[in-house]
């Protein structure tokens, strides 16, 4: 068993890196399936403004 990354030999860099293709393909699999798997759908709703409004009394203090 080598305990080291340094003195790993080929096979167990090609393990390393077989391992980490698979986890990243397999996250990468759940992500979308969870993506597509929720309905996403959005709505736009238009805010029109309305007449100004002045504030002449207030209890907070004004800070300039």
């Amino acid at each position: 068993m080598n305990h080291s990354i340094h003195s790993a030999d080929r096979a167990t860099h090609l393990k390393i890196v077989v391992v980490a293709l698979v986890a990243g393909i397999a996250v990468a699999g759940f992500s979308i399936f969870a993506r597509t798997g929720s309905d996403y759908t959005q709505t736009a709703h238009v805010v029109k403004a309305g007449k100004p409004v002045a504030v002449t009394n207030s209890d907070a203090m004004m800070v300039r």
